[in-house]
């Protein structure tokens, strides 16, 4: 069920006007690391310290957000004597063995709202959100920090406000964020991630970046924040030492100082977009729908209906012509798997540790599961092939378990490829696997040599073309291996490679997106790698893992911040510039051909129509 945020009033008045907030950050407690210990130690001091109001525990708790260690960091932060408050950061989001679901499990909520006498404080989570990606604000929690502000900004309280991304562009949609803060009298914006201390201004509001529990220079400790009737004080307190102040804030004058802000959110194409049913409009770039959350999944097709998942854990069905919603259903988690449509049933696999099996908005089977799915299925006439945590499965039409491959170490993310008989994927625990798809016995598995995980194929959609296998890695490779033997064939890695990978129409070329915002085209049918030609597109640094895709000679590539770039084989490239976040993906509707996107603010456009 929906943990439904608690407001904490605190009733006591604070001494002299002044507010003592501990703040805790990057702390990268791993069970049995050194981080462990030196935790348990600042946890000591904190609760003998003197005036302490409350602790903020700002992001980064873990190294990989499992399970175990969630659980472990929490006994020691359930230690803390004094009012405690805990978001998330980018480690307990990004690799998450529940999907960021056992996080809120533990603390009820990845977002908090702390009522005083003089202040509201808050707190949200900033992803990213299960894949590579800038940091992101979920538009639920844009929409939250509105309410509550407007709520209780009064009676001349002022605003902190913590997340564990600064205010810039490493957040994609930092404006619009800045923007609602710029409304009422903010005095600081606060925030971990870089483990250093760096204050910095965005707009009209101060920022201040505060140390890890360790620093590069191998010194253990945390921040004190006093705040005074005048000023904002931050001091450094290494572990059994005195503080030090390292920075000072002076307070703004008169409390509606910065209710004229110099920030403005960002205009997006959809803007315009009323409520209810859209008539079709033939165009380049046609806007469908601007959801109230975030979406995290690509898009699913119906004869009539796109599908698509969202993160405060429904799976919609609109018209695919007006954008009208056709149908929703309400899980306990955000969705990160893409819906598919199976023979008249529409199957979503759910970070709730379910598969649900729908028609015409009802749930007519579900069947459980023992860790949560975030992989992308694939639907073969009616049958589904699906991957999960530590698990490939295939099922019919409606439910029915044909086999699970469960020798796997990590979760399946990317949709799996199908030839002939042959189910290749890549998981995040290394390997690249090839299963008989008949009968879900392993033919073979590929790795590229590296231990670390998430240098691994776990996120990319395979590209085959007479008997070879292509995927590109984090390790900055694109690799062709044998698909009958398993067995490397070439390894290139002039470009930087990450996870963005197509095929042209004809399956004989792939492309893959660089790290540098190049698109590279390589001959599939030579026998060893053949570079046909390169494009730089002008993104810059890149790492979305977005699919690219061919349609009618065009080719489509999506970027970490909103864009989406045409490239034609002549080298000719046209930007379309759709929103501020991550491009989930480039999906052609296989019923009429016709190119579409989803963006992780919410936003699904058409990019072109038959």
């Amino acid at each position: 069920m929906k943990h439904i945020l608690s407001i904490i009033l605190l009733a006591v008045a604070l001494l002299g006007g002044a507010t003592r907030i501990v703040i805790l950050s990057d702390v990268h407690v791993t069970p049995g690391n050194p981080n462990d210990s030196m935790l348990r130690v600042a946890v000591d001091e904190i609760n003998a310290m003197e005036g302490v109001d409350l602790v903020v525990m700002n992001g980064d708790l873990t190294n990989e957000g499992s399970d175990e260690q969630l659980r472990n960091v929490k006994a020691t932060l359930d230690l803390i004597q004094q009012p405690l408050y805990v978001i998330p950061g980018n480690h307990e989001n990004n690799w998450s063995q529940s999907a960021t679901k056992t996080f809120i499990d533990l603390w009820g909520d990845d977002r908090f709202l702390c009522v005083t006498d003089s202040l509201v404080i808050t707190g949200t989570n900033c992803g990213p959100f299960m894949k590579m990606g800038d940091g992101h604000v979920k538009q639920e929690d844009l929409h939250w920090l509105h309410r509550v502000l407007s709520e209780n900004v009064k009676d001349g309280r002022k605003v902190v406000s913590f997340n564990h991304y600064a205010l810039n562009s490493d957040l994609d949609n930092y404006l619009d964020y800045a923007a609602i803060l710029e409304k009422y009298p903010t005095l600081v914006h606060i925030n971990g991630h870089y483990h250093r201390y760096e204050p910095y201004h965005c707009g009209r509001i101060p920022g201040m970046m505060v140390r890890a529990l360790e620093t590069r220079d191998h010194t253990w400790g945390y921040t004190i924040l006093d705040i005074l009737p005048d000023s904002l004080v931050f001091s450094q307190k290494l572990l059994g030492e005195e503080p030090t102040r390292v920075h000072a804030i002076c307070h703004p004058e008169g409390d509606s100082a910065m209710k004229e802000g110099s920030l403005s959110p960002v205009a997006r194409p959809t803007d315009n977009i009323k409520e209810g049913p859209q008539s079709q409009v033939t165009r380049q770039v046609e806007p469908l729908h601007v959801d109230s959350a975030s979406v995290f999944t690509r898009l699913g097709f119906t004869p009539t209906e796109v599908l698509f998942g969202t993160s405060l854990g429904q799976i919609k069905a609109l018209d695919k012509v007006t954008g009208e919603q056709k149908w929703v259903v309400t899980t306990d988690a955000s969705v990160f798997s893409r819906p598919v449509y199976v023979d008249g049933l529409v199957a979503a696999p759910t970070a709730d540790h379910r598969l649900l099996w729908i028609k015409d908005g009802e749930i007519v089977r579900e069947t459980p599961s023992e860790g949560p799915y975030v992989a992308d299925g694939l639907a073969v006439a009616d049958t589904l092939y699906q991957g999960g945590y530590k698990k490939m499965e295939k099922w019919t039409r409606g439910g029915q378990l044909i086999w699970r491959y469960d020798s796997i170490n990590n979760y399946c993310q990317a949709a799996p490829v199908l030839v002939g008989d042959n189910l290749i994927f890549g998981a995040w625990d290394t390997y690249l696997r090839c299963l008989d798809a008949r009968t879900g016995q392993l033919r073979w598995k590929w790795s590229n040599g590296k231990s670390a995980n998430m240098l691994g194929p776990g996120n990319v959609v395979p590209v085959v073309y007479d008997g070879k296998v292509v995927i590109v890695a984090p390790d900055r490779y694109m690799t062709a291996i044998d698909l009958a033997t398993g067995q490397t064939l070439w390894r290139d890695n002039s470009h930087r490679y990450r996870e963005s990978l197509g095929r042209s129409e004809d399956g004989r070329v792939a492309y893959a997106k660089t790290m540098d915002g190049e698109l590279v085209a390589v001959d599939l049918t030579a026998p060893e790698f053949r570079e046909l030609w390169t494009v730089d597109m002008g993104l810059g640094y890149e790492h979305a893992p977005c699919i690219v895709a061919e349609s009618d000679g065009v080719i489509y590539a999506g970027s970490r911040r909103g864009l989406v770039v045409k490239v034609v084989k002549d080298g000719a490239c046209e930007t379309l510039n759709l929103g501020v976040s991550e491009v989930n993906g480039i999906d052609i509707d296989p019923w009429d051909g016709s190119v579409w996107v989803s963006l992780v603010e919410g936003r699904i456009y058409r990019l072109t129509q038959k």
